[in-house]
């Protein structure tokens, strides 16, 4: 279900301060296929690695969600991936293992 621009930023910092690190211990990026894109593009373990992703209501609101973090709060990741169908924002923390 498609969250709003705020919720999503809310939920991802909360989740993030749950999890730990600093913002650049983490990437954001977007994506129409969240599952695929950390497990298979990322390399982030299921099970063991902290990870989120959320639907937003369009490309366009995913992309400022994704600006917000890579541009404002610092994370990793960045601007301009995904197409016009890439509707999720997602974060993942990173590890020796990940990619990046």
């Amino acid at each position: 279900m498609a969250s709003s621009e705020d919720q999503i930023k809310t939920d991802i910092k909360d989740y993030m301060a749950k999890h730990g690190g600093e913002y650049i211990d983490w990437y954001v990026g977007i994506t129409a296929d969240p599952r695929t894109r950390l497990f298979e593009g990322h390399a982030v373990d299921e099970k063991s690695d902290a990870w989120i992703y959320k639907q937003a209501y369009n490309s366009a609101a995913a992309r400022r969600v994704e600006a917000y973090f890579v541009d404002t709060l610092g994370t990793d990741g960045g601007p301009g991936g995904g197409d016009e169908d890439a509707d999720y924002v997602y974060a993942y923390k990173k590890q020796a293992h990940t990619n990046p």
